[in-house]
């Protein structure tokens, strides 16, 4: 085997990518701290077509040298948006009628391996502070919650590591659906 050289992955560029039909995921930060963080959501989200991201409360927004430095350029790709308060970004995504969850812990969450994308709907997935997680206030305007199943000792993952997870594991059901 050899490995491949990056001209020959055949990647869009960036008017394709704009141009490319998208997965019918919206993702929602809440209040990142960490500018790195930020940046792999942004370069999973360019990986799989991920329709637009939202930025909320203090999470901090492109142009920003140290987004770029795990982004590597997908700030210019992905569309994304500031929205001070994600209470309003919800309210907005389910008069859109799109199915809004977030990614927590929570009593009568369903785990992700057990939870059942439809055809058709679009979703939003909500991912909070890395220490506080998703706000109370914001998982009760939610459709429901999505867990991550954890066996070790630890409570949480990193939150880019939590969205790569969640994202690919949608990724690969709407692809069995036929969505993409």
């Amino acid at each position: 085997m050899r490995k491949l050289a990056n001209s020959e992955l055949e990647r869009k560029n960036i008017e394709e990518f704009k141009q490319a039909q998208k997965t019918p995921i919206i993702i929602v930060l809440d209040d990142i701290r960490s500018l790195h963080n930020i940046g792999s959501v942004f370069r999973t989200s360019d990986a799989f077509l991920i329709e637009k991201i939202y930025l909320c409360g203090i999470t901090a927004t492109p142009p920003n040298k140290e987004i770029h430095k795990t982004a590597l350029g997908a700030t210019d790709t992905v569309a994304w948006e500031y929205q001070k308060n994600v209470l309003d970004v919800i309210d907005k995504l389910k008069l859109e009628n799109i199915s809004v969850f977030a990614i927590e812990q929570v009593e009568n969450s369903v785990m992700l391996n057990d939870f059942e994308v439809e055809k058709g709907k679009k979703y939003a997935l909500i991912f909070g502070n890395e220490v506080k997680g998703v706000s109370q206030q914001a998982i009760e305007k939610c459709d429901g919650v999505i867990e991550i199943p954890q066996l070790g000792t630890k409570h949480s993952l990193n939150i880019s590591v939590s969205a790569g997870i969640v994202v690919w594991d949608f990724f690969k059901k709407l692809i069995v659906l036929g969505e993409n």
